[in-house]
């Protein structure tokens, strides 16, 4: 017997909002949508593709009442592969995201990030090719 990974749910007061947000930060699409949440992904899910083996999984927001207390417990890290980590960061302040600090002290060789919505995240080193 085994399961997928198929979803990370993030909760969250405007699931639209955030859903557009990690879109742009992802090159995501909207693959579903009802009341209260939105989905995103790389790829539509079938149940036949995520049977024959793990698939990325896709992002779900869902709107809840209360708003976020304390530091996530987990968080996002991305890897921008066109671009520096420096301009990556730039970019996503552009999208309305923020820095901020979640304790890790200097001499890290990441960016902690927080998405409009306060929830945390990484930059991490560049994957882009090496001139």
């Amino acid at each position: 017997m085994t399961s997928r990974f198929t979803e990370l749910v993030v909760d969250c007061h405007d699931p639209e909002r955030l859903a557009a947000f990690w879109c742009e930060v992802l090159d995501f699409k909207v693959i579903d949508r009802s009341e209260g949440k939105v989905e995103i992904g790389s790829w539509v899910p079938t149940v036949e593709d995520v049977r024959a083996r793990q698939m990325p999984p896709t992002l779900l927001f869902i709107q809840v009442p209360e708003g976020k207390a304390v530091k996530n417990r987990l968080h996002l890290d991305v890897s921008p592969i066109d671009g520096s980590t420096e301009d990556e960061v730039t970019r996503l302040l552009g999208l309305g995201a923020g820095k901020t600090d979640a304790g890790h002290g200097s001499g890290r060789n990441w960016v902690v990030m927080a998405d409009p919505e306060g929830n945390e995240s990484d930059v991490l080193r560049t994957l882009a090719p090496q001139d």
